[in-house]
């Protein structure tokens, strides 16, 4: 399905394991969903400003950016958004659900993604939480989190496309939008 209807790209059909010798996180096609990638830029949450986190009233400036980074330091109790290097296109009768990797989550790194809802696509905008007293580490252009992709027997009434959704074919890190 995911050929058929250019839903992932580039397309992993494999999983991509470490080796010996190599370490990685693994990414591509697993048994039931697909294994992201986290690309080389990052926001990481800054309080310099000494602001108010508030959705309706983002402040850009709560983030220091970093670009074409092999790695990114998490601050302790803190988070950093990424972005997907996949472009996702989903069909209009597929929902999926993105869940962090056990290989993060067993060092308390949990990623929080919502549901891409049937006719979104882009780049997919991840939230890296540090729920440790520690700084964390998290390497760019490997596995982050796993797409699990469930297809409904007809397809929605109402599409994120027919919504004219505001993070639809996001490229970049999108911070909120109201």
């Amino acid at each position: 399905m995911a050929l058929e209807h250019g839903m992932i790209e580039p397309f992993v059909d494999r999983q991509m394991r470490a080796t010996e010798g190599s370490k990685i996180v693994s990414f591509g096609l697993s048994s039931y969903g697909y294994d992201l990638r986290v690309a080389d830029e990052f926001k990481v949450f800054t309080n310099v400003y000494n602001s108010i986190v508030d959705p309706k009233n983002f402040r850009d400036d709560s983030f220091v950016t970093f670009k074409n980074a092999s790695t990114c330091i998490i601050p302790p109790n803190s988070f950093a958004l990424a972005r997907s290097i996949e472009y996702f296109r989903i069909p209009r009768n597929v929902l999926t659900l993105c869940i962090g990797k056990s290989t993060y989550a067993r060092c308390g790194i949990i990623v929080n993604v919502t549901p891409f809802e049937p006719e979104w696509e882009g780049t997919v905008t991840l939230e890296i939480s540090n729920t440790t007293p520690l700084p964390a580490k998290i390497y760019a252009g490997e596995g982050l989190a796993q797409v699990l992709f469930f297809e409904a027997k007809e397809a929605c009434e109402v599409s994120y496309a027919d919504r004219k959704g505001k993070y639809m074919k996001q490229m970049e890190i999108t911070c909120p939008r109201i």
